[in-house]
């Protein structure tokens, strides 16, 4: 190894002569831990130096200009730019390397760092996979990793577009993936599961039990007749979280989820305030049953008539008397 080096020297170049790795894995940079490592240089100075590869390329004149183009350190130069450092320490690598190892290389060393985010690793993997025809196994011996380690990493890429880059953003983790990859042929509730992640920031254990839940429910759905179904759907609208209602022999039992003290707290206002909106339109319902029927004229129809056959006089004397004996005669 030491042979691929110039003299195996240490060279100090200018930072604005060094190119990106175009192969570099790694996409998102923290701008705080930049920051940090910049601050760290200007203090003590680059401790490790960067590799590049020296390319000569000709001018019009007929002369050559020399670039550089980095292959592994591309977190410590742009370190060095931030702290204002106008040269950095290289290694030159003299031999004239491939795509493929600049690849290697700069995937090694981030891994060696632990630098890339589980998407970045995963698109990098799949680069070796895809461009170089590398088998997983391969991948593994090279990394140092396990070969159920890469085929793990390369599953990640099978999910959305903005699952991907909300892990890579660290609004999810690398554990979230494992209940999404779980819905990846159901991608509505696929959809869902990620929406409730990030907005209730479910563990990773709440949302692996959901992910069981839907699987579940997958199986339950075929045999739950219509009207449980459509009660299911109608209560968890209103209350803004999954129903289950379980039937048995004589009765049965709801359960409501919820992942926190003020989301139960949510639902039992929502619960409240639908059996105070119910018990008023009842109330309102009684008033007005009232009112219509105090309004309204009252009419003696023949049946009604039927049921009090007195005369005018008869009616117009008291009850005493009405049911003295003397008005009974034998």
């Amino acid at each position: 190894m030491a042979s691929q080096f110039y003299n195996n020297s240490v060279f100090w170049i200018e930072v604005d002569k060094i190119k990106p790795n175009p192969h570099q894995p790694r996409k998102e940079f923290d701008e705080g831990q930049l920051r940090g490592l910049a601050d760290s240089i200007r203090q003590y100075g680059v401790l490790q130096a960067l590799v590049v590869t020296r390319q000569e390329i000709p001018k019009e004149d007929g002369g050559l200009a020399v670039e550089y183009e980095l292959v592994a350190g591309e977190r410590r130069l742009r370190a060095s730019k931030l702290a204002g450092l106008s040269q950095v320490p290289v290694l030159i690598r003299v031999v004239e390397d491939s795509d493929l190892m600049k690849l290697e290389l700069a995937i090694i060393e981030n891994i060696q760092r632990e630098d890339l985010n589980s998407v970045d690793r995963a698109r990098a993997f799949a680069r070796l996979a895809e461009e170089f025809k590398f088998k997983h196994h391969q991948i593994a011996d090279k990394v140092g990793k396990s070969r159920e380690y890469v085929s793990n990493s390369l599953r990640i890429l099978s999910l959305p577009e903005a699952i991907l880059q909300a892990l890579s953003e660290g609004k999810i983790t690398e554990g979230h993936t494992r209940p999404l990859l779980m819905l990846i042929d159901r991608p509505a509730e696929q959809d869902t599961l990620f929406k409730e992640i990030v907005a209730r920031q479910l563990t990773v254990r709440e949302a692996e039990a959901i992910s069981r839940r839907i699987a579940f429910d997958k199986i339950r759905k075929k045999d739950i007749d219509p009207l449980t179904q459509a009660i299911e759907q109608e209560l968890s609208s209103t209350l803004g979280t999954r129903v289950h209602i379980e039937r048995g022999e004589n009765g049965g039992k709801i359960s409501i989820d919820f992942f926190s003290e003020d989301e139960l707290d949510g639902i039992l206002n929502v619960i409240q305030k639908e059996k105070s909106e119910k018990v008023k339109s009842l109330e309102q319902a009684r008033d007005a049953q009232k009112a219509e029927l105090s309004d309204a004229p009252v009419i003696l129809t023949s049946e009604t008539a039927l049921l009090d056959d007195r005369s005018k006089e008869e009616k117009e004397e008291s009850d005493e008397e009405l049911y003295s004996i003397k008005n009974f005669s034998i």
